[in-house]
Order: structure tokens, then sequence, then C-alpha cells
């Protein structure tokens, strides 16, 4: 499926900030501003809040219908450019019972860039749906408010992805990444610590592949989306490379298996490229200690993937892990439906295109 790519975006443009789940703007709105100020001094953004994308949490999780009429006016607003999500949640599902047609029709033919993670795999799904290619990004508070400024590799990696319509190329490692919990309500905005990173671990295969890019966050594709009318069919998955990360609610390496024997169950681990898999996000931990023993069993994960690939005999499918995109800082951009290439001898991950257009 060839996915309508947006407009490149241009230093000068205006953004809507939408609320489409967990109304976290409104209760941190001092968090908002920071997002706010941080993308129009990297990347001379103008950021609008949508009408209601500021409410309070219980009127947001009271109203999906507010959430979807927001989602409507900025793509319908020939002044908004861009799209991103102020944060995910858990509830965003709520809006596809409330959506006809007419709703994916209205984003097909307003295709203007849409930003966001986690929960924000649902609305994805819808901009898959609809035929329009989304990426998967940092939102506005996990990523692009951060405490300090945006992180260098963010900054770069956003300039490449959604200002050039040159190819996006060999996508980079970071030496360092962020995963423990900043509390929002404390405005004094303290600097999270770094913590050394490894290597992205390239766990199987070692022929060069490419494939469309299709995913999320596991949780949301799994426990929401499967089954429902936004769920693709099994063709959608054919020479495709599967992108995945798991939420700050730490499913079990136990889950992960699980999640993809279900795939494979359909029929879809048959079809697919390679698969990436990100750094496993949390941001709960109760001490150090705690965190340091999360850390310590990452590669867990790895061999629940090995095991499920064994199981229905794809043990020939490059596997890459630990990477940055996901629940942890720092997080590149995935753009759904572009091409891909996972190279194991050079140990490179490479978009080849753009995921945007010319204006």
């Amino acid at each position: 499926m060839r996915l309508i790519k947006p407009k490149v975006l241009q230093s000068g443009d205006t953004i809507a900030a939408i609320t489409l789940s967990f109304g976290a703007a409104g209760l941190f709105p001092h968090r908002f501003e920071q997002g706010v100020r941080q993308m129009k001094e990297s990347f001379g953004l103008t950021v609008v809040p949508t009408r209601h994308a500021l409410d309070q949490p219980a009127d947001i999780y009271a109203h999906p219908e507010h959430r979807l009429s927001d989602l409507m006016d900025a793509f319908e607003n020939p002044q908004i450019k861009g799209i991103i999500c102020n944060i995910g949640g858990d509830d965003t599902i709520r809006l596809l019972r409330l959506m006809n047609d007419k709703h994916f029709e209205v984003i097909r033919q307003n295709p203007k860039i849409f930003l966001g993670l986690s929960d924000t795999t649902v609305n994805h799904m819808m901009c898959y749906k609809a035929g329009l290619g989304s990426f998967y990004s940092p939102s506005l508070f996990f990523g692009y408010a951060e405490n300090g400024g945006i992180l260098d590799i963010m900054v770069e990696n956003t300039r490449r992805t959604l200002f050039s319509t040159k190819p996006v190329g060999i996508l980079p490692e970071s030496k360092e990444f962020i995963v423990d919990m900043v509390d929002w309500a404390d405005e004094t905005s303290p600097v999270r610590p770094r913590i050394p990173s490894t290597p992205w671990r390239y766990i199987q295969g070692e022929k060069t592949v490419q494939g469309s890019l299709f995913g999320g966050c596991l949780d949301v594709l799994m426990g929401y989306v499967n089954g429902t009318p936004l769920w693709p069919s099994v063709e959608i998955f054919d020479n495709a490379i599967l992108f995945i990360e798991t939420s700050e609610e730490r499913p079990s390496p136990s889950w992960v298996k699980y999640w993809l024997r279900c795939l494979g169950a359909q029929g879809i681990l048959e079809r697919l490229n390679g698969i990436l898999f990100a750094r496993p996000g949390n941001d709960f931990f109760k001490n150090k200690e705690e965190r340091d023993t999360w850390l310590a069993n990452y590669t867990d994960y790895d061999q629940a993937i090995l095991t499920a690939l064994k199981e229905y005999g794809r043990t020939d499918m490059p596997v890459v892990t630990n990477m940055d995109f996901g629940h942890t800082l720092p997080q590149l951009i995935l753009p759904y439906g572009v091409l891909a290439e996972i190279d194991p001898y050079r140990k490179q991950v490479s978009l080849l295109e753009s995921g945007v257009v010319s204006c």
C-alpha cells in the first residue's frame, strides 16, 4: 500500500498541539509552554493548541467527541501544517466508534504531518486506514518538552525527517539515554540523568533486507487495535519491516512473546522482512536498584522475540533490538510506509526515502 506523503515542514510554519488521550496539557500548563517554547527555539515552529487541547483531564476523558472534533479541525485548517500529540494515554480507541467514512476522508483529503507515540498508535492506524503516511515520533510533552532542551540527536533527526525531502539515511545510535521518571508538577524542571547506552543489537539474520515501515506500541496494537476495523489486512505486512516498542507499564518479555505468537497465528510473521524493537521503556522506578535490575534484564526481550520467531520458522529474518525509539529518550522518528533497510553486516538501519514531499 503506497501512502500519501504530507508536505515538508518549514521554519515559520504553524502546527497544532492536540490532546487525543490523557489531558496532561490542562494539568501541567507549564510543561505545555515549555514544549511550545522549545519547538520554536529548535525548529522555528509556532505551536498552537486545538480548541480542547488544554481542557482538564476529566473533561478530556468525558468527551471523546471533542477530541475527534479537534482532530478534524486541525486536518481541515489550511493554516495548520502539522499536528503533534501532547501525550499518549490509554483511551484514544474510544474515538473510533464516533468515526465514519467522512472522518477518514477528511484525513485523506488534507494530508499533513501527524506526530506522536504510545497510545497515539491508534491515531496512526486511523491515518494509515485513510491512506496517509504519519510519523511515529516524540510527543510534545515526552520528547520535545524535555527538561534542559530537546536532545541534540533528536533535533538533527527531526530536521532530517520533517524539514527535508532528501532520504533520511542511516539512523543514528545514541551513546546515552534517559528513562527515569520526571515529576511534571515540579516547575523547576530538573534535568534527568543520562545512562550510558549499549549499541543496537542485531540478534538474528545475516542478509540485508528492505521493506516499508509499519508498527507502533505493541501494547496498543495488540490490546486495542487488533480485531477492530483499523487492523490492516495481512497483505499489508508483505515484505514489511515491523517496528514495535513497549509502554511504561512494563509488559513482560512473556507478553511480547504472546503478542508475537498472535501475529504468527495470523500469518503475519511469515510475511515480514524484518523487525525493529525499541529499548523497553519504563519511568515508574521506585529506586535506583529497581531501575538497574530492569536494565539488566533487557536481553530477556531478545530471547522472547527469538523464541516466537523460531516457533513460526522465521530464524532467517533480521531483527534489531535496543533501538532508540519509543518510551525512552532519545526518540528517533519512524515514518509509516517509508522504505527502510536493515544491514546486519554493517550494523545499520537506514530510511531510503523521505517521508515528506516538497510544498
